[in-house]
């Protein structure tokens, strides 16, 4: 549509709270029937941005256009109201509704006497899941949704208010292979249709791979818009980080030690079996595998939240009690969980009580918290892992994924273990600071800590791990050396009914 306005046009937007300025020059500019990519580090300004597009802020200064008109957007519902629709990460549905009165929620279709014409509605529901091509029964509950049908009644509401902009923000984060192919064919049927999509990711092979534009942005400002066949990923990166990283996944060398991390014939009935596998002082262990074969459960009874019924841990030879968080903790394991926003942080606590949370307990004097020592383990920590806050008692709500991430890193790190186990995490931060995270593990490895690493990103494990162990269905299917853990040979391990002949140890730890 080369002679249509732009669905949307942002010119040198700023956005200030107290003295930070989230947002010092916001430019973007979204043509009808196209899907533009908007990239950059945690912190660089887009969530703000979103937020002035979809009427949670007010911007300070700048231009901000609808279909060529001038808008400035009081709340939410306005924003709606003109055709702006913003899909979370994590969509917020009413669990005790039906997925067709979450989409008609406040605006049911009326028949006689006034009464919710249910028939009506649900009609209404399958036509708008019929034209996006997902089959989804409209009479479900909302409770039990995955995140990936979540965002799909998203959508459909989206459409059934006549949105002409969606704002899709790390859709793909939680979501498997298969819901992220279904997502894309989605999004291109709306690109098809006419409407404007916005899609913010850190991954940049889902740029390439789906957007049409993309726009870089770096510390609160605008820095390229191009198409997307026009630029390389390596391009990418360097302008939204401001320098080269050389090496995404640095590996320090080590030698590993002794074995610090031993599990035998673990056992949870209808979840994970007969699992065995050792890590050892100064090496990292790759756990990979698809979605859903047990990895985090697995890493989760190790470390005792949850209970098993066989096996036995041992932590530096001495056995661990099960289904015992204090005991693993004491004995010098960490864990740090896939979801740091619900498991690893308490948000609306500061930057100082999160990192010194664990580790308490011997911060105290008789019975007393030291608040100087306190602030120091925070300090010393925060400064490692170059934690950017404002202070050290910002609320970690405040903080951008990324330094949330390093936050809980930090907190278990504190307790001084000798086993860290990392479930996910670089999972929704940005490339320069995947490049700190994988720095920093590597460099605690060759330190001689004992690194067990669950990865869903197959380049992440090639990447940094000395052994890959390949979870299927609950198993240790296979142990790869580094120079054996090619993609080709995880991938085949890990898919059941893959063949199985070149797999070195079948069945082994």
């Amino acid at each position: 549509m080369p002679n249509a306005a732009p669905t949307l046009r942002l010119e040198g937007v700023t956005k200030s709270f107290g003295p930070v300025a989230a947002l010092r020059s916001g430019t973007l500019v979204v043509q009808p029937g196209s899907i533009h990519a908007l990239v950059g580090e945690n912190g660089a300004g887009k969530s703000t941005l979103v937020k002035v597009v979809g009427g949670v802020h007010r911007r300070d200064a700048g231009v901000v256009e609808l279909d060529g008109e001038p808008v400035d957007f009081a709340g939410p519902a306005e924003a709606k109201a003109a055709g702006v629709a913003v899909i979370h990460q994590e969509p917020a549905s009413f669990p005790d509704l039906t997925v067709t009165e979450n989409i008609f929620l406040g605006r049911e279709p009326l028949g006689r006497f006034r009464r919710i014409d249910r028939r009506a509605m649900r009609d209404k529901a399958s036509g708008l899941f019929r034209n996006l091509g997902v089959d989804l029964d409209p009479d479900r509950p909302a409770e039990g949704l995955s995140i990936a049908d979540q965002q799909i009644v998203e959508i459909a509401k989206a459409i059934s208010l006549d949105a002409r902009l969606l704002v899709m923000d790390e859709p793909t984060a939680a979501l498997s292979a298969v819901e992220v192919r279904r997502l894309f064919t989605v999004a291109r049927g709306l690109r098809d249709a006419g409407k404007a999509v916005v899609f913010i990711s850190h991954r940049l092979d889902e740029v390439a791979d789906l957007c049409d534009t993309v726009t870089v942005m770096r510390d609160g400002a605008h820095v390229s818009t191009d198409a997307v066949a026009d630029v390389t990923p390596d391009e990418l990166v360097r302008r939204m980080v401001g320098r080269d990283v050389a090496e995404l996944y640095p590996k320090v060398a080590s030698t590993p030690g002794e074995v610090v991390l031993r599990v035998e014939g673990l056992e949870s009935t209808g979840t994970f079996h007969d699992v065995s596998f050792e890590v050892r002082a100064g090496e990292i262990v790759g756990l990979a595998g698809l979605v859903g074969a047990g990895r985090s459960e697995i890493a989760r009874a190790v470390f005792g939240v949850d209970r098993y019924d066989a096996g036995r841990v041992t932590v530096g030879g001495r056995p661990l009690r099960p289904g015992d968080p204090a005991a693993a903790i004491a004995a010098g394991l960490a864990l740090v969980p896939e979801d740091r926003r619900l498991q690893g942080l308490v948000t609306e606590s500061s930057v100082v009580r999160n990192v010194s949370s664990v580790a308490r307990k011997r911060l105290a004097r008789l019975g007393i918290l030291l608040p100087d020592a306190e602030a120091r383990l925070a300090r010393d920590w925060s400064g490692r892992l170059a934690v950017k806050a404002g202070a050290l008692d910002a609320l970690a709500t405040t903080m951008s994924g990324g330094n949330q991430q390093k936050v809980v890193l930090a907190k278990w790190l504190a307790t001084g273990p000798k086993v860290l186990m990392v479930d996910e995490p670089t999972r929704g931060i940005d490339v320069g600071t995947k490049a700190e995270v994988h720095r920093l593990l590597s460099t605690l490895a060759a330190e001689g800590l004992a690194v067990l690493m669950i990865s869903s990103e197959l380049p992440e494990v090639l990447g940094m791990a000395d052994r890959v162990l390949v979870v299927r269905e609950g198993r240790i299917a296979t142990e790869l050396s580094r120079a054996e853990a090619t993609p080709e040979a995880v991938m085949r391990a890990a898919t059941p009914g893959a063949s199985r002949s070149d797999s070195r140890t079948e069945g082994a730890a």
